[in-house]
């Protein structure tokens, strides 16, 4: 039975993560433009551009929501930031 029970963990922690996944790629795509598949394939200045591109669409989100504006959105501004994470941390191994 325990076993049974971890699979079931397993498996909504896996779901949990691809749903996670799915809410970057989708922000970042339409916040960028750029599919995030693709951006994690870039290399060297191209990747350092678009980490420039996102930490300031990422600080622009910030300076909405601490204006209160209509359009800020807090789950596209904690999917840009954990898209810039993912990128930076993908760029120091490549």
């Amino acid at each position: 039975m325990t076993a049974l029970r971890k699979e079931t963990q397993n498996f909504r922690t896996r779901k949990k993560q691809e749903i996670e996944a799915a809410r970057r790629t989708a922000a970042f795509f339409l916040a960028c433009g750029v599919d995030l598949a693709a951006a994690l394939a870039m290399r060297d200045e191209a990747r350092r551009r678009l980490c420039r591109k996102l930490a300031r669409l990422v600080e622009r989100e910030r300076l909405r929501g601490m204006c209160r504006h209509w359009s800020y959105d807090l789950n596209r501004h904690i999917a840009l930031s954990q898209a810039l994470r993912q990128l930076e941390a993908s760029g120091e191994t490549v």
